[in-house]
């Protein structure tokens, strides 16, 4: 069974702060390019610019964790909670007990492997 470890998160982005949006989401993403054990991490917006995706793949619980208590969470987030907010939030695989103490915190669904490929 495979490993690896999923987010995709539901994002609002609040009226007039696309571009703050942008910015801070492309800092989020470039940090988070440095970081090892990250395999994916991609951000989708609507066309009309109010809402986006975000997809993140991670190596194992480990590479989960060490993102989600590293600078791109603990600096970055605050600044994308600041224009915009969660609107759902969904794990895949197996976070481990300290990621998902920290997931909680952002009202993340979990959904446990059941098989496939």
């Amino acid at each position: 069974m495979k490993k690896t470890v999923r987010f995709v998160v539901g994002i609002n982005i609040r009226e007039g702060k696309y571009d703050a949006f942008e910015a801070i989401a492309r800092a989020m993403a470039e940090g988070t390019s440095q970081e090892e054990g990250a395999v994916a991490y991609e951000f989708f917006v609507s066309a009309d610019k109010k809402r986006a995706r975000l997809y993140e793949e991670y190596r194992d619980a480990s590479a989960a964790f060490a993102h989600l208590s590293g600078p791109v969470v603990t600096e970055l987030v605050p600044q994308a909670l600041a224009v915009a907010d969660v609107g759902s939030f969904e794990v895949y695989g197996e976070p481990g007990p300290d990621a998902t103490a920290v997931l909680s915190t952002f009202g993340a669904g979990a959904f446990a492997p059941l098989g496939g490929e």
